[in-house]
């Protein structure tokens, strides 16, 4: 399916993700107690709710976005760049902004969205921040009455697991062995909360967001077997 797509009309994103709240102590107690039944089966008995708190960014229902990158392809002639931008800030405003892109660059049937465990993540994640902020959500992320094939979502970890759903393989492993070039970061996801509440430095985490998205890109190009982008074509807008 993927030779038959038309690279223009893939949209490529990541998110990033921290803790609703700073502390577990800004939590209610109700929520806090909401918190411990949704991480038991992860917690067990190694760590307490508190403990685990760090990790709340995982999890709608206990997260927010801070950061979601996108890029797209745009071609000239011969000549093809790959533009990348990213929403940050307000989560609602972001969440706001990126529904407007949406509804007014990738409406069409032929449009579809494109990450790295995506239908597992970054779709289902948005979407749900988006129902919790009380945003409408658009029609690419709107996936009621829909059949399979009718989703407009594509996923390059489902693609490279060719129908072995008990197969995870991350984002770090498909560039290395792939062949993609992968610029060294001096942070990664499990990162972000510290660089973000504790650092807070937002340009590292957009930068890093970034080199994600354009990273899918390369591997669906990998996936079709084209030439990976250079790094003349990949333009920061």
């Amino acid at each position: 399916m993927q030779r038959k797509l038309q690279l223009e009309n893939i949209l490529f994103l990541d998110i990033e993700t921290v803790p609703e709240n700073e502390h577990y102590i800004e939590l209610t107690e109700e929520k806090k107690e909401l918190w411990a039944q949704k991480t038991s089966y992860q917690r067990k008995d190694e760590f307490s709710p508190e403990e685990f708190y760090h990790r709340a960014g995982i999890w709608a229902e206990f997260g927010k976005i801070v950061c979601i990158s996108v890029g797209y392809f745009t071609f000239k002639g011969d000549l093809r760049n790959f533009r990348v931008t990213s929403f940050h800030g307000d989560e609602q405003k972001l969440l706001t902004d990126f529904k407007s892109m949406l509804e007014t660059h990738f409406n069409r049937p032929q449009h579809v969205l494109c990450a790295h465990n995506g239908k597992e993540f970054d779709f289902p994640y948005i979407a749900r921040r988006m129902i919790i902020h009380g945003i409408s959500l658009p029609e690419k992320l709107n996936l009621m009455g829909k059949k399979p094939w009718e989703v407009p979502h594509l996923d390059t970890m489902e693609l490279w697991r060719f129908g072995d759903y008990k197969h995870f393989t991350s984002l770090k492993l498909l560039t290395n062995i792939l062949n993609i070039p992968s610029p060294k970061d001096d942070i990664d996801g499990s990162m972000v909360r510290n660089v973000y509440y504790d650092d807070n430095d937002i340009d590292k985490i957009i930068i890093y967001c970034e080199k994600d998205t354009v990273a899918v890109a390369q591997v669906l190009l990998r996936l079709q077997g084209k030439e990976i982008l250079s790094e003349d074509e990949i333009l920061h807008v």
